[in-house]
Order: C-alpha cells, then structure tokens, then sequence
C-alpha cells in the first residue's frame, strides 16, 4: 500500500531514500533560496524588489488591493500616501506599494503665443523645432520588403546636439529672420505623470499589499471594541493555556480578516475631499464571481420553474420543488463548516447546480406518484402510498452517489494500475469542494424529499378541506337552517352519528370455503335473513331440488329468481 501525502518541510528531503540524503543541499529549497534572495534584494540602494510565487489562476498576486478614485491629483496623492502608511504600519501586511509614479521630472514648455505672432510664426513651427530636439519631426513613412508595418523618416539633430541647453541657442526661421527660441518660449521643471488610470471617467491609485502566513488576531472574548493583537501561533496558544478557558478568541489572519480590518479604518478616517474607495483584485473578482453565480442560480430556478409548471399543471407542485432545491443548499454549507472548506464560487457552485439537479428529480417523480395515485384514492392515502413507494428508489440513490463521493470528498486517491493510496494530492484536492457540496446537500435533500414534500402536499390537502368547511359554515351561519349549506351539515352530522354494523359469514368448516358452485342452505339463509330483520317467524324456505332446478322452478311450484 501507499503512503499519505506529506507536506514537506524546507529543508527536508521528499522521500527518506539515504543515497538521495547524501547528497541533498538544503540550500536550494525553494523556500531558503526565496529568503535568500529578499534579504540580497533589500540591501541595493535606490531599488525595491518583491519576489512572489507564481499565481496559480487568473488572481492578482497581493490579495489586498484597495483602490482610490477621484478627479483632484493632489487630493488623490495625499489619501494614497496615507492609505500606503496605514497598510505599511498594519501587522499581517506585507509588501505593501501603491501605483503612483515614481518621482521624476518633466520639462514644461511653454509658448507665449502673442510673441510668436509679433515674429511671424505659430505654436506649431515652434512645436517642430522642439522635436528636432526630442522624437524627430516625421517626414513620411516608408515601406520595405523585409518590413510589414511602414517605417517612420524623421529628421533630428545630431546625438551631441540633442539636449536641454539647446532650446536656448536654437533659432527659428521667420519672415524677419533668424529669431531665439528663447524670445518666446521658457520652459520649467514639473513632475512627472508618467501614465494616467481611469476607471469610470475618474483618476484611481491602487494600494496594493501581501498577507503574512502563520498569524492569528487574539482578542479578550466578549470584548467587541478589542481590536486585537496579531502574533505567531505558537504565541497565541502559549497565552491561551496560560489564561483561564474561554478568556481569548482566537482568529486566523486571511485576506478577508485584514480586508475587514482596513474597512474598518476607512469607515473612521475621513479621506481628502473626492476621494472615493472600493475594493478592488481578488475582492472584485470574488464579487464579480458571486453575483454571476446568483444571476446563473437564478436562471436556473426560472428555466426549472417553466419546466415543472408545464409539467405538473400546478404552481403549487412547481414552487414545492423549487423550494426542496433552495434548502438543500443548507447541506452544503453544513458541509463546507464540516470540513472546513471555504465556498469556492467555481466548485461549490458546481456542486450546488449538480445537486439541483437530483433533488429535482428525486421531487418530480415523488410528485408524479402522488397524482396518479390520487385518482384512484383519497389525498391523504395517497399521500402515504407515495412515500411508501419512493423511500426505497431515493435512499438506495442518495447512498450509492454519497458512498461514490465519499473518497472524492476525503481527497483519497486510489491507484489501481501499479497499487497503493495517496492523501490530498493536487488532483482531489481540486475536487474535494465539488464532492462536499453533493455529498452534504444531497443527505440533507433526501429528508426534504421524503418528510417535507409529503408534508407540504398534506398541508395543501388540510388548508383545502379546511377552506371549504369554513365557507359552508359560514354560508349554512348566513343563510338559516333552510339554506342548503345548512340541510348539508345536518345530513353529514347524522351520517357520522349513524354506525353500519359488518356483515360476516360465519362458515361451520373453515378449511373447505364455498367457491359459490353449491347452492345456500336454507338454514343459513333464514338466519342471515332474521340478523337483517327481513324474515317472518312462520316462514320456512326449503332450497329448489335438482330437478326442479333444471325446469326453472322451486318446490312451491314458483319461477326461481336470478339469484337462486
């Protein structure tokens, strides 16, 4: 047999084999030479260096990420570099930068437009020159046979030439002759903007941060205004034995738990003037990813709905299954606290759209049992009868699908070709959410399916017999003992109170029954005759012979009737 997947440790050699020991160097674990590296990076002046794993989907690396809008640049800067300082300063937090450019500064020119006039020439002679020294002044474009894309012919000066200082001795070609550029145009130092983000027509910075792993916030149980105090494990549990029970709460630091915290902060520090926040990264995707997945469910239920209305003919039947789908969700979030899985919006929500599906048609072929019987029988027994027929067909499903996600859900993986087990490998763990949600959802379905469906059309069978016995009261309370309400009641009241005695037949030898081929015994008839009261004393009845049999008539010299 197998052995259970292990979470190596940094260090540590994947499998205890002496030779692979031997020559092992524990310095190039990954998590050793990423320690390396981030303590080499931080000791370059001038350089901030980040090194992250390599994201396993399409989610941004820093779970953190809150984002900034506003219209005011200067308004927009103040509340990124405080929000930078905040997360900086906040424990849990790592690797904490924003997306304002980094400081620089460009060369403002600027033209004053009456002068150029008095010269003779415009802002856009002056713009060409400028480009003699910058980018170059485009000529045409080009085509070649080794190119595709058409090549740019600009003009420039030459390398040496192209510099600041030469906006002061460069001169310009006007009507009155050579003129300074310097005579109408100055220039001065700005910061730079280097790239400009819009998002809905306004401005944004993103402030974007890590979590630390390993941590938990520690707070005084019962003290909601505690904000706590982030710490290693280790130093959690140490104070926790040390104090009484029940005196600390403990809370792992996630990126939902900052999040949280940051909102916090947010909703008590007053940003600058129109500065608006939002969360933006995973938060956004998350978001985006749930309110697919509810406008999906959502559709779902509709297109369900339209199915089953045409179906059963019955909005109540239709909203009943509806209704078994909805709660058996209940289940699956039992089993994501169970297990202590997160909901994923993919798998989780796969799962529940699978489970849907068999408690659907589990509840459609429930329903349609009942109406069939229901023509036959009444309501209530009806009622039984399907339960009766459909417990088998429900549970022996519910349990062959559990019992076939059950190694799914725990993440154990069997290998049938070369022998053994694994624990959690990549591949169940992938799967493990989906077979929660079934397996959990789907035993919680089979209780809504065979208790509260049943339950649900008796009710409507009890609030229908209801109804219609509190309209007649009132009718038969309206109009009088005359009314025919009224004559209904009191003929129902007296056929309850009249009782119908059995008729029983009573046979001298059980073991032999009377198949109907012999003819009564006249002895018989009389006592079954004087039990209903029908008989007079006097009378005898002798049972037809034979013969007279054959010719039609009894001993008295009567026609026989059909029945003799």
């Amino acid at each position: 047999m197998g052995r259970p997947a292990q979470r190596i440790a940094p260090g540590q050699a994947p499998w205890p084999d002496p030779l692979y020991a031997q020559h092992f160097d524990s310095t190039y674990a990954g998590d050793v030479v990423v320690a390396t590296l981030k303590e080499r990076l931080a000791n370059l002046p001038g350089i901030e260096a980040e090194v992250l794993a390599i994201s396993g989907g399409p989610a941004s690396a820093k779970p953190v990420q809150l984002r900034l809008k506003g219209n005011d640049r200067e308004a927009l800067d103040r509340a990124t570099e405080m929000a930078h300082a905040r997360l900086a300063e906040m424990p849990g937090l790592i690797d904490v930068e924003d997306t304002r450019p980094l400081p620089g500064i460009d060369w403002q020119l600027d033209v004053d437009v009456e002068a150029a006039g008095r010269y003779g020439t415009n802002v856009a002679t002056v713009g060409g020159m400028v480009q003699l020294i910058t980018t170059g002044l485009l000529l045409d474009t080009m085509r070649v046979e080794s190119s595709d894309e058409e090549i740019e012919i600009r003009v420039r000066l030459p390398e040496q030439d192209r510099v600041l200082s030469t906006l002061d001795t460069l001169k310009l070609r006007t009507a009155d002759g050579l003129v300074p550029l310097s005579n109408f145009v100055t220039r001065q130092p700005v910061p730079t903007l280097a790239q400009i983000d819009r998002i809905d027509q306004s401005r944004y910075f993103d402030v974007k941060a890590g979590v630390a792993e390993g941590l938990v916030v520690l707070r005084e149980a019962g003290n909601e205004s505690d904000p706590g105090r982030v710490m290693a494990v280790a130093e959690a549990e140490a104070i926790i034995a040390e104090a009484d029970s029940g005196a600390y709460v403990r809370t792992p630091v996630t990126p939902t738990e900052r999040i949280a915290a940051v909102s916090d902060w947010l909703a008590t520090t007053p940003l600058p003037t129109g500065i608006a926040w939002e969360w933006a990264g995973d938060q956004l995707d998350q978001a985006e990813s749930s309110s697919f997945l509810a406008k999906a469910f959502s559709g779902a239920l509709f297109l369900m709905f339209i199915i089953l209305l045409a179906q059963f003919n019955s909005f109540y039947n239709a909203v009943l299954v509806l209704l078994a789908v909805v709660l058996s969700t209940a289940g699956v979030l039992v089993g994501m606290l169970v297990m202590g899985q997160p909901f994923s919006i993919i798998m989780t929500g796969t799962g529940i759209v699978a489970l849907a599906g068999i408690v659907v048609n589990n509840n459609i072929v429930l329903i349609d049992t009942y109406q069939e019987y229901a023509q036959t029988m009444p309501r209530t027994e009806a009622i039984a009868r399907t339960a009766e027929d459909r417990i088998r067909p429900v549970l022996l499903t519910t349990i062959t699908t559990m019992a076939g996600l059950a190694p799914m859900m725990f993440g154990l993986s069997f290998d049938f070709i070369a022998g053994g087990y694994s624990i959690d490998a990549p591949t169940a763990l992938w799967w493990k959410q989906l077979a929660t949600a079934v397996v959990f959802g789907l035993g919680i379905a089979t209780v809504l399916t065979l208790v509260f469906t049943p339950a649900m059309l008796a009710l409507r069978v009890w609030i229908t017999a209801g109804a219609y016995k509190s309209v007649t009261l009132v009718k038969a309370l309206t109009g009088g003992r005359a009314s025919p309400a009224a004559r209904d009641m009191a003929l129902a009241r007296s056929a309850r109170a009249t009782s119908v005695g059995d008729l029983v037949w009573e046979f001298d030898d059980p073991a032999d029954p009377d198949e109907g081929e012999d003819a009564p015994m006249s002895a018989d008839v009389e006592a079954v005759l004087r039990e209903l009261g029908t008989a007079k004393p006097e009378t005898r009845l002798q049972a037809p012979s034979d013969e007279d049999r054959e010719d039609g008539i009894d001993a008295e010299g009567n026609p026989l009737r059909a029945a003799e």
